[in-house]
């Protein structure tokens, strides 16, 4: 069998037998656990309760960048959602794309404590 290549080089293709297949998705199977700390145990780090009530934006900025993202990327809209899911899925935390959204839009400071206190408490 011949093919031509776009630098016009002629050669003869090379076929490969398959002879194992990838493993299945479904086969992988992860333990799910929960959030460290709840929504709603945001005293329990008062410093970070303090920064999330009144410098939300400064939590999130720094959220993001302990996490290893750009520390600008809060401001960015849905960002946060993006963060809060890829973050249960780095640690295996149950959860849905719903929740993370209810959370940072009904309990915004909240949902950045807890945010926060997981990646202090899993470096």
């Amino acid at each position: 069998m011949q093919f031509e290549m776009h630098d016009n080089v002629k050669g003869k293709a090379m076929s490969y037998p398959v002879t194992s297949q990838p493993p299945c998705a479904s086969s992988y199977q992860s333990q799910l656990s929960d959030w460290n700390t709840t929504l709603l145990d945001c005293c329990n780090d008062m410093p970070i309760c303090l920064c999330g009530t009144f410098v939300p934006l400064c939590l999130a900025c720094r959220i993001s960048d302990d996490f290893g993202e750009c520390c600008a990327t809060p401001c960015l809209p849905g960002s946060l959602n993006s963060l809060r899911t890829g973050m249960r899925e780095r640690y295996h935390i149950q959860g849905n794309i719903g929740k993370d959204w209810a959370a940072l839009t009904f309990c915004l400071p909240c949902a950045l404590c807890q945010m926060a206190r997981e990646l202090k408490i899993r470096e």
